[in-house]
């Protein structure tokens, strides 16, 4: 395959005139949506963002990164399988997820902007594992360990939240803290215990 520099004067990233490796097929180029036709690739520095919705269990492709940037509410489920969710959550400076345990549930978040603190343990009386988390952290939290994340720091905290198998319902929505544990308390939901 030949590279040819400056082939594509754009910045864009999913320009079409980007080379592809050869992996012993024929060379070429990677196949991209066109931007304008798929409401999931419209970039968020342009005029529309990313439509921010729960996608279900079709199959889907996003910038995580922008996406999570864009989102300003306490979580929203942006893809819901049987068996993996993902969510996207942005805490107010000051604010915290509020310390809970999942008894069937793994968890993976990571943050995109911001900085704070992540609290684990075996027990909500021992919380042994403290680590300063900041953009671009991974946090791994296993099924049953007691966990927070707090925001220290002077913007919103922009994560993203992968549950196995998935914590809320499809198409969650919560504006704010308190509308999620509104919305945890009506439903009896109780995959997640919470510690107030």
């Amino acid at each position: 395959m030949y590279y040819v520099p400056n082939m594509c004067q754009c910045h864009n990233p999913y320009c079409n005139n980007r080379p592809m490796f050869h992996y012993g097929g024929q060379s070429g180029y990677w196949a991209s949506p066109v931007m304008t036709q798929n409401p999931n690739f419209r970039s968020s520095d342009g005029e529309a963002g990313i439509l921010l919705k729960d996608y279900g269990d079709d199959p889907f492709v996003v910038n995580i990164n922008e996406a999570t940037k864009q989102n300003n509410t306490y979580r929203t489920a942006l893809w819901t399988g049987d068996n993996l969710q993902l969510t996207l959550m942005s805490l107010n400076v000051g604010e915290d997820i509020g310390l809970e345990m999942h008894p069937d549930v793994e968890q993976f978040i990571r943050v995109e902007q911001g900085q704070g603190i992540v609290r684990m343990g075996p027990s909500r009386d021992n919380l042994n594992f403290e680590r300063n988390v900041y953009d671009d952290s991974a946090i791994l939290v296993p099924a049953g360990t007691w966990h927070n994340v707090i925001n220290t720091g002077a913007i919103p905290l922009k994560v993203y939240t992968i549950y196995a198998p998935p914590n809320h319902p499809y198409g969650t929505v919560h504006k704010t803290k308190a509308d999620a544990m509104a919305a945890e308390e009506e439903h009896g939901h109780r995959t997640s215990y919470y510690y107030r």
